[in-house]
């Protein structure tokens, strides 16, 4: 299992549907960073990634590489890197489509303390 507060690469279909899965239990918002090993913005924004997982232990953080995964990518209609999508409760609930670093803070954000809230 991973340790809070880091980004979790998932490199087979069974270890993203045991950390999908466990983001359902928990309740937490999941954010999945669907990259690609080729993709300059996706190694752009994926520093800035690591520093708010760092920051939000309570949201847990995923990394898909669409070409090891591309069933996963293509379940979640992923058209362009980087795309982050939110899960709630394994429904998706926001999408953040390129290296847009105040837009993916201010989307973690307000879904974080959404979660918080409803736990409270």
């Amino acid at each position: 299992m991973a340790e809070e507060g880091q980004v979790i690469s998932c490199h087979t279909v069974d270890a993203w549907k045991l950390h999908t899965q466990n983001g359902i239990e928990s309740k937490k918002l999941v954010v999945v960073d669907f990259t690609a090993s080729w993709c300059g913005p996706c190694r752009a924004i994926a520093p800035v990634l690591a520093e708010i997982a760092k920051k939000m232990p309570e949201v847990t953080f995923l990394k898909v590489d669409v070409d090891e995964l591309t069933t996963v990518a293509e379940e979640y209609a992923v058209q362009a890197m980087p795309t982050f999508v939110f899960l709630k409760e394994g429904k998706v609930v926001d999408t953040v489509v390129g290296a847009k670093k105040d837009e993916l803070q201010l989307t973690i954000a307000k879904h974080a303390t959404a979660t918080a809230t409803a736990a409270a």
